[in-house]
């Protein structure tokens, strides 16, 4: 069964969370996937607070820029959520907005170097290794978790879009994030490029699951809303990009990416979505019975 899940976007006030997560877990929503975008909400604090308000909810953070933080921060907080929620806590990281990024400061020379290294550092840290890495942006001296998660928890994700970082998430994370601009062609060709990354690093064997946003709307105005996002956007040119509609129509929309090549997919509403926890009720109570 594929699974389904939806996005608590950070428009919304942090405060919001929590009824948004009781709604999560009532209805029975496989997982709520939540963002750290700047300068809206802290992805660790919140998928912390999700987790602490349900018992069964798997909560996504898709996904922590690494130019914000250091591979040892990210190493603890990750770990920290894995012992305290085992098996509930997915986590991504990828290069973030570069233009956020250089807002703060931390823009770098070459965002492809610095997720690499972050993303080997991370995986062995969490992994229970003891580091010592002298890169060209990680640097660690003998680091080690004291706590580090026990047994398998699903690795590290890795958000990408160029060709460069799609391959580089195949070769070195344990499965990729697509976001919202990514239509089924664009799934189809994400794919290959993740697959060929795996090849050049002999980690073909073991699976990469593919997790993709779906900009989703539904309700009287849903083509509306729609359209008004993909304009703002600049993705108004881009064929067959999101849905607006009843559960069949998300249904049908969310089968043609399963069958260009992702694992799961998440439906990510509008910004304005008037109704966000209505939103989770519909993708748990509506269309999840419809997908496969």
């Amino acid at each position: 069964m594929t699974p389904l899940g939806a996005v608590f976007r950070p428009q919304l006030a942090p405060e919001r969370l929590r009824s948004v997560c009781d709604v999560a877990e009532s209805s029975g929503l496989e997982e709520l996937w939540l963002w750290e975008d700047c300068f809206r909400e802290g992805g660790i604090s919140t998928a912390a607070a999700a987790l602490a308000w349900t018992e069964r909810v798997r909560v996504g953070v898709g996904l922590l820029p690494v130019p914000l933080r250091n591979v040892a921060i990210t190493a603890m907080e990750v770990a920290s959520l894995r012992r305290m929620f085992p098996g509930r806590a997915i986590v991504g990281v990828g290069h973030g907005v570069q233009d956020w990024m250089g807002q703060v400061g931390a823009r770098v020379e070459s965002p492809v170097t610095l997720l690499r290294e972050h993303l080997v550092a991370l995986r062995a840290l969490l992994g229970g290794e003891r580091l010592t890495v002298d890169g060209r942006y990680v640097t660690l001296d003998d680091v080690a978790l004291d706590w580090p998660p026990e047994g398998p928890q699903g690795g590290v994700l890795a958000g990408a879009t160029g060709p460069r970082s799609l391959r580089l998430s195949g070769e070195a994370a344990d499965g990729t994030i697509l976001t919202a601009a990514t239509n089924a062609e664009g799934v189809r060709k994400a794919r290959r490029l993740v697959e060929e990354g795996r090849a050049a690093a002999g980690r073909e064997a073991g699976p990469h699951p593919v997790v993709v946003y779906l900009l989703t709307a539904t309700g009287p105005d849903a083509a509306a809303r729609l359209r008004a996002e993909l304009v703002a956007e600049g993705l108004d040119s881009v064929p067959d990009l999101g849905v607006a509609g009843d559960a069949g129509a998300v249904a049908e929309a969310v089968e043609r990416l399963v069958e260009a090549g992702a694992d799961s997919v998440v439906l990510q509403p509008t910004a304005d979505e008037p109704d966000p926890e209505g939103f989770v009720r519909f993708a748990a109570e509506d269309v999840r019975p419809l997908v496969p």
